[in-house]
């Protein structure tokens, strides 16, 4: 009889995990509220967007929710401009590594959708309650229902209930930076190019959308002092939409020509997190094993990759092991340290470098970027990278 697999977590994450086990023969159980994302949303688009890799699409095609996602909400992108602090600057295109795009970005939204029609044509089983306490190697949930298990995927996010149970090591520290999000129309069309911006102490990206009945359309991510995304967000609307397209427009001057705010201004602070990642009969993947600066977009690319590599090094295991055994589970572990490890060491060591603010660190980290858009090979190499 297969093992008995249960993933807490009905985010992404735990949704893609839920779908690959099942796909892979395992008995699985998903804990969690169900919560339907918006059908046929029109002009209404999540605020939340992703940058999936062609890794991460290649894995959901393998568990065939690509397909079943609207291809009018997915926005491939072409190539990519990076902006230092002075006159640096860096072109990356997806020819350079012989690739159809660098990313395809789609809303949190679009994806939840396709993975809830999934896990409805596989007939998951799906409890809608939440988790509450481990007990003698099961599982009780808020209801006080015991459910056993053989693996444990703690899959629900960096406050992760499953994690602080089962006391996996876990790190976090504070940027004390503030992510804020929202999507803008903007008068020139964005050609399916991604655009970020290193200015004094922040980061802005505008990533490429499908348009709207307003206009051309991209999506705003801004990493700024906490200070600075506390007084924006203190602000009454319609002071914050125009005090946040001044600022834009500060910075981007005529690349996207004029900028509106077109839907709410959400913020989410920054951090940076690191686990063991696994204990006994219990693995960590997505936001509830790491989180990463989200200045390179690679947060959900590195959950996807946690959940494909647990699914596959679990499928290989030995026929007498459990499926959380622990030396399954450290294989896991091993297989996600390089790629993990690399993403933070990006992330971190360039919001590190970008912080500091004299004149010789603004003149070497620029003229770096000067250098790097001169020779093919780095750009190759940036780019599989994020992969």
């Amino acid at each position: 009889m297969p093992d008995s697999i249960v993933v807490c977590g009905t985010g992404i994450a735990g949704l893609a995990s839920a779908l690959g086990f099942r796909k892979a023969g395992f008995n699985v159980t998903l804990i969690g509220p169900r919560i339907a994302p918006e059908s046929n949303p029109g002009d209404n688009w999540h605020p939340r967007v992703y940058a999936l890799s062609p890794s991460s699409k290649k894995f959901l095609s393998s568990l065939g929710v690509w397909s079943l996602m609207d291809s009018n909400r997915i926005t491939a992108v072409d190539a990519m401009e990076v902006y230092g602090d002075t006159d640096g600057v860096i072109n990356l295109h997806a020819w350079q590594a012989s690739q159809p795009a660098l990313a395809w970005i789609i809303e949190s939204g679009e994806i939840e959708r396709a993975l809830h029609q999934a896990l409805q044509v596989f007939g998951v089983n799906w409890v809608e309650e939440k988790f509450s306490e481990l007990k003698n190697g099961s599982l009780i949930t808020d209801s006080g229902r015991e459910i056993t298990f053989e693996l444990l995927v703690g899959a629900d996010g960096a406050k992760s209930s499953v994690r602080a149970a089962s006391g996996i090591y876990h790190n976090q520290k504070l940027y004390g930076h503030t992510g804020v999000v929202t999507h803008l129309t903007t008068h020139l069309p964005h050609q399916n190019i991604a655009l970020q911006w290193f200015t004094d102490k922040t980061v802005l990206a505008l990533l490429p959308l499908s348009n709207t009945s307003q206009g051309n359309q991209m999506s705003m991510v801004w990493s700024m002092p906490d200070h600075e995304a506390n007084e924006l967000m203190a602000m009454p609307d319609n002071t914050r939409k125009q005090n946040l397209e001044q600022k834009l427009q500060a910075i981007a001057g005529a690349r996207v020509g004029a900028m509106q705010v077109r839907s709410q201004v959400y913020g989410f602070p920054l951090t940076f997190e690191k686990t063991a990642m696994f204990t006994n009969k219990i693995a960590l993947v997505g936001d509830a094993a790491h989180r990463v600066h989200p200045l390179a977009g690679q947060g959900l690319n590195l959950g996807l990759g946690d959940v494909s590599d647990l699914i596959s090094t679990v499928s290989s295991k030995e026929p007498w092991r459990k499926a959380g055994d622990s030396r399954v589970l450290e294989r896991y572990a091993r297989l996600r340290a390089e790629p993990i490890f690399a993403m933070r060491a990006v992330t971190h060591g360039l919001h590190t470098l970008f912080n500091v603010g004299s004149v010789p660190a603004m003149v070497l980290r620029n003229a770096g970027m000067h250098i790097a858009n001169r020779l093919p090979f780095l750009k190759r190499a940036l780019i599989t990278g994020a992969n």
